[in-house]
């Protein structure tokens, strides 16, 4: 059994794409970032924070995974907003440029394993977008929970340039399939579907890595 230590919706649609036996256990953390601390090392000790949090709860003999995203533009780092406004300046400071999101993985095996962690890290196009878009996006509340104020599999306002995008679009929603897999292959775990076409059909994108990435086991 899986233990998927989030309560997010996103990341539950995505993990149930393995197959596996997930369990979810939400757990509350303080996430602010430790000085100028960078992202993966943050998104690293949130997400081994929150599989801990979890673990004493868990089933006996089960894996705890959990992952923390944030949205990393130039020297700044975009948590989830604390409010409207907090929403719209983000969303003003993300539109026609490009960012990075990172995603930090931690999988805790039975009692006495070894943690592991990955990280994934994708390169994000956003369209240009109007204010009128944004007011209706936060009309909407869907700038709720999400880092950087958006979701890239909006149907309505759709904030990223998908066409521009080459990287992990399942990273940008809040969970990398393909480097949660190859870490779950290090605890001889395989998934029960092929995930990247499961992936693939959920989102309705062409990924152009998954291959690479599940080569790369090192």
């Amino acid at each position: 059994m899986l233990v998927l230590a989030s309560a997010s919706p996103r990341r539950k649609e995505l993990i149930a794409l393995t197959g596996l036996n997930v369990l979810l256990h939400s757990v509350d953390l303080d996430e602010t970032p430790v000085g100028r601390e960078p992202a993966e090392a943050l998104t690293r000790r949130l997400a081994r924070a929150k599989a801990e949090a979890a673990r004493p709860s868990a089933p006996a003999g089960s894996i705890v995974v959990a992952a923390d995203t944030i949205v990393a533009d130039e020297d700044g780092l975009l948590g989830k907003p604390a409010g409207d406004g907090e929403a719209r300046a983000m969303l003003r400071r993300l539109r026609g440029r490009r960012h990075t999101v990172v995603t930090s993985l931690a999988v805790f095996g039975p009692e006495g394993a070894d943690p592991l962690f990955d990280t994934c890290s994708t390169d994000v196009p956003m369209r240009d977008y109007s204010d009128g878009e944004i007011e209706a996006f936060i009309a909407s509340g869907g700038t709720a929970d999400k880092a950087g104020a958006y979701g890239i599999q909006d149907p309505g306002f759709r904030p990223v340039d998908v066409g521009a995008l080459h990287g992990c679009f399942a990273n940008v929603m809040g969970l990398p399939l393909c480097h949660l897999v190859r870490t779950l292959r290090r605890r001889d775990l395989e998934p029960e579907r092929d995930v990247p076409a499961a992936c693939c059909a959920l989102t309705g994108y062409d990924c152009p890595v998954f291959e690479r990435i599940l080569e790369n086991t090192g």
